[in-house]
């Protein structure tokens, strides 16, 4: 049993981490030739996109080369809406992401106030995200829109693997992700709704607290990068 506790005002408050993961794919254009060679130049000369690295990459640079972008916002925006989400990606801050693969994590010591909602938009690579305490790998394709628990754990890994090998990655292979995610708020009752999210499931260890975190069955523990397994924290 995972429980998020992340801040909701001046206070903590607590939350089932959702089991949902919503997934599908929405029509959006191949990302031009310059735009491309523009996210090359940047991943080569001015980041360290080590394996398993998720970094943020310049939008409003990439937006003024990037005419549809308007385009792929609204194809997902129609795809949130037809969930019963309707207007909330307008109000949610986006980003624009780089990934070398990602090793399993959760984000919920960060964002525990949020569900993502991430738009894939390079080709297919070979790569698949995978929720491994939910046995659910979805195949990363240009078009391919997720949206999931921030608290729960994830990675993006080779798609013949069980689980993240920096070895898979290696500098001479073409294996980077480029990504458009949006942070839903969890309290949203559209978003809680859609993931099922049960709210105040510990008052009590709530306001012992003052950090985000997630807990397993009460306890605090850590995702182990390689399996995605929940690790006891020492």
């Amino acid at each position: 049993m995972l429980t998020s506790y992340f801040w909701s005002g001046d206070a903590i408050r607590s939350r089932r981490v959702s089991d949902i993961v919503l997934s599908g794919t929405v029509d959006v254009p191949m990302p031009s030739a310059r735009l491309l060679a523009d996210w090359d130049r940047e991943i080569a000369t001015r980041m360290d996109l080590e394996p398993g690295d998720v970094e943020v990459m310049p939008l409003a640079r990439a937006r003024a080369r990037w005419p549809e972008y308007t385009r792929c916002v609204q194809a997902v925006s129609d795809w949130t809406g037809a969930l019963g989400l309707p207007g909330v990606l307008a109000s949610s801050d986006v980003a624009l992401m780089a990934c070398r693969g990602a090793r399993y994590h959760h984000d919920g010591a960060q964002y525990g106030g949020a569900a993502f909602c991430n738009l894939f938009l390079s080709e297919d690579k070979g790569l698949d995200v995978h929720f491994p305490s939910l046995g659910k790998r979805i195949r990363l394709t240009r078009g391919t829109v997720l949206i999931f628990d921030t608290g729960q754990p994830h990675g993006v890994i080779q798609r013949g693997s069980s689980g993240f090998n920096v070895a898979e990655f290696a500098p001479d292979k073409d294996c980077v992700q480029m990504f458009l995610t949006w942070e839903l708020p969890i309290e949203d009752a559209h978003v809680a709704n859609a993931l099922k999210v049960a709210f105040d499931v510990a008052p009590a260890e709530a306001l012992q607290l003052d950090e985000e975190q997630v807990r397993m069955n009460g306890e605090p523990a850590m995702v182990c990068p390689e399996s995605g397994r929940w690790c006891p924290v020492d």
